[in-house]
């Protein structure tokens, strides 16, 4: 017996077919998917370095040019060169690790260089261990770190960059421990080149923080470079001899500090000036060195018992009697690296706090803390041991703690494995973690930057969930580098918005349940918490970007339309006025990709554009009725006129504001003047009006980038705001509200977010 289905149950059960077909297509879609971490076989927490390395490794065993007999070959190669263009960049590795391969459909790629390019030219001093390769961000903490950087600035492209390079190298092993030596590839950091003034390739610089960056315009020579390089190390030697021994050496053992000394005598090796000179540089701060010439000065060398040429590390304390020579450190070696590395091995380790007066210490200073479980972990370092010098400055001081002694301690921190962290002189409320390398220059960049910020460590105890006050939490794992490179700069946004939003951040491998509770599935992600609203942050990793987040949250740029306000506002606006409306829905990446850029272009065209959004999710009737098909979809509505409703489509690829600008401003009236040889002799030269002119030629890039800024000048009033009245009080009290509202731009109520 048949059955016989109604209209509604046939419509049901296709719906039910067409998403069980739609759920099995895009399984198997993801199943084709190949993840660009396993192409170039690295792990999700690599470095920009590492995969670096990774794919020039690939590209020298897979590239075509090596495989012609390989129809795949090209194919294969395009699959490990695309992964690797996303892996290299900050942002694209962002949007790849969250919405995977759907969320990288404008950046597709699809080039690649020769083979002899990735062989000769690609990652030029990776494998360099002496040669640091900064990225961008990596850049700004070893300039500021307070190290003197050497940093050789080049493109792969360049054949006098090469012709530098083994001199480089032989260079950076030959001052290895005196000062830091860097490279930056111009190919893969344009704008830092350009920011740094670089236009010239290899250009070379010697920066140190709180020092304007000096040039090198020297021979290329080894010799040459140390020479150079040598002007900036701040070292002294000094010496010894009977007036000035005694007072020279209590003077420092009173500081805290020791003395190397290395004591000449006829017919014997001594360490040779340019030797104690590089051990001054590298010990600065920690030891003093000096030299003492035994022919001149012999009854001092012997009541030392010094009979031979030698040097000796005298430690704060040591006695230097002839009878007993405790705590003496006597040197065989004559390489400065030897010597630096043995004296480094001997200087005293940090300060151990103790569980009874952790709290009290930390209350009343600023501590760069080491965690260690029993075993101390920072002394296979022994260049850590700098940090104490290089953050006197800082008021910072050093120490460590032993989790093992006072586990309740650590497990209230939610500290469960060795880390270092920062305390900024209210207890063990306010303190933030390090989750970068552990590294000299990369610690010392944290604990400055994060001693002078307002972020803090958040757990379940300090989150704030129900806080009165907003805040903007970051939503990371330690394992995930986009989230390491926004870290700093969320420092950076905190400094300018101290006051009226607080920041923290919450480690998703450590306290997973909270960040379930609020649905966080990709990392970082980064929002703001005011009572009841929440917002969340989508665009680029900068502090600028997120003050302009923040500052769109106080002040909006672009108005949220409902049908009511869409009807009033646009379709009913006034003759003169003009609207770029946003038909999005919150589910459609592009869409979420778009909001920060039309927010931005917003900003540049308040007074002259109407912006504005509206949810088509929420609104879904109204946006049919309104024949939106597409989302983004993007609209102008220009000046009403007699003619029936009308509007504008964007069908532009870039979805940036500066191109949604340009769009925009094409529809309104022109507001600078076309001038001609005749009119600009009437008007300008001999008019009695000031004028801004500017002469441009169609086919000139440049030029046409500019014109936009250039038609937003015209259309500025420039004389400022008329004030209809001559009562002198009147006058005053209207400039004093305007001084007033002035002083408090920028600073807003905290319910305002």
């Amino acid at each position: 017996m048949g059955v016989w289905l109604n209209k509604d149950d046939y419509l049901r059960d296709l719906k039910r077919v067409m998403l069980c077909f739609l759920i099995v297509y895009m399984a198997i879609l993801v199943g084709t998917d190949q993840d660009f971490y396993s192409l170039l076989g690295v792990s999700k927490t690599a470095s920009s370095r590492e995969i670096r390395q990774a794919f020039k490794k690939l590209a020298l065993k897979l590239h075509p040019d090596k495989n012609p007999n390989n129809p795949d070959a090209h194919s294969d190669f395009l699959k490990i060169n695309r992964a690797y263009e996303v892996l290299k960049d900050e942002d694209l590795r962002k949007k790849y690790d969250k919405y995977g391969e759907k969320g990288l459909a404008d950046n597709q790629g699809g080039q690649y260089e020769s083979w002899n390019y990735y062989r000769y030219d690609f990652g030029i001093y990776d494998d360099d261990p002496e040669i640091i390769t900064l990225d961008r961000r990596e850049f700004d903490a070893a300039v500021n770190s307070g190290e003197l950087w050497f940093v050789n600035f080049y493109s792969p492209g360049c054949s006098h960059c090469h012709d530098l390079a083994p001199t480089w190298r032989d260079f950076a092993k030959e001052v290895d421990g005196l000062l830091r030596i860097g490279a930056v590839n111009c190919g893969d950091d344009r704008m830092l080149c350009r920011m740094k003034g670089v236009n010239s390739y290899p250009s070379l610089f010697i920066f140190r923080s709180g020092m304007a960056a000096v040039k090198y315009h020297g021979d290329r020579s080894k010799e040459s470079l140390v020479n150079f390089a040598m002007q900036h190390v701040r070292s002294t030697v000094t010496e010894l001899w009977t007036g000035n021994f005694v007072n020279s050496i209590q003077t420092a053992f009173a500081a805290g500090i020791g003395w190397l000394i290395t004591f000449c005598s006829k017919g014997r090796d001594c360490l040779t000036s340019q030797t104690r000179l590089r051990l001054s540089g590298m010990l600065d701060g920690l030891v003093n060195v000096g030299w003492m010439d035994c022919a001149t000065q012999d009854n001092l060398c012997k009541s030392l018992d010094i009979t031979t040429s030698t040097t000796a590390y005298f430690p704060p304390g040591a006695t230097l009697n002839n009878k007993e020579k405790s705590g003496i450190l006597f040197l065989n070696s004559l390489d400065a690296k030897e010597i630096y590395l043995e004296i480094m091995h001997n200087l005293p380790d940090f300060e151990l706090l103790s569980a009874n007066t952790l709290e009290d210490r930390l209350a009343h200073h600023r501590w760069l803390l080491f965690f260690h479980f029993g075993k101390n972990e920072n002394s296979n370092d022994p260049e850590l041991k700098k940090l104490k010098t290089l953050l006197k400055n800082e008021h910072i001081q050093v120490g460590k703690f032993d989790c093992s002694s006072a586990p309740d301690i650590c497990s209230n921190l939610y500290v469960f494995q060795p880390c270092l962290a920062v305390f900024k002189g209210q207890g063990t409320k306010e303190f933030e973690i390090h989750h970068g390398k552990k590294i000299l220059y990369d610690i010392l960049a944290f604990a400055k930057e994060s001693v002078n910020s307002h972020v803090t460590t958040l757990g379940p105890q300090n989150f704030p969930a129900n806080d009165k006050e907003p805040w903007l939490v970051d939503f990371f794992a330690p394992w995930c580098p986009p989230c390491r490179a926004l870290l700093p700069e969320l420092r950076k946004a905190s400094k300018h918005l101290y006051g009226q939003l607080k920041f923290g951040t919450l480690d998703c491998t450590v306290h997973e349940g909270l960040c379930n509770m609020y649905n966080i599935q990709a990392y970082p992600t980064t929002v703001v918490f005011n009572q009841s609203n929440i917002h969340e942050y989508e665009g680029h990793h900068s502090a600028e970007q997120i003050l302009e987040f923040v500052e769109d949250l106080m002040n909006p740029s672009v108005i949220s339309l409902t049908p009511t306000t869409f009807n009033e506002l646009v379709k009913q606006r006034k003759h003169d006025e003009v609207w770029m409306v946003d038909f999005y829905s919150p589910w459609c990446h592009p869409c979420q990709v778009l909001m920060p850029e039309w927010k931005r272009m917003a900003r540049t065209l308040t007074g002259l554009i109407n912006v504005g959004s509206i949810n088509c999710q929420q609104y879904h009737s109204f946006c049919s009725q309104e024949n939106v098909r597409r989302y983004p979809e993007i609209r102008f509505f220009p000046p009403k006129s007699n003619k029936a409703y009308q509007y504008h489509s964007y069908n532009g690829w870039n979805r940036d504001a500066y191109s949604l600008r340009i769009w925009g401003l094409g529809f309104l009236p022109q507001a600078s003047i076309d001038l001609t040889p005749q009119t600009f002799n009437e008007k300008v030269l001999q008019g009695k009006n000031h004028w801004v002119v500017d002469f441009y030629a169609p086919w000139c890039g440049p030029c046409q980038n500019f014109a936009p800024e250039f038609e937003l000048l015209a259309r500025r009033n420039t004389w400022g705001e008329e004030i209809d009245s001559r009562d002198a009080k009147e006058i005053t009290t209207l400039i004093y509200e305007k001084l007033e509202n002035l002083q408090n731009h920028g600073k807003r109520n905290k319910d305002e977010l």
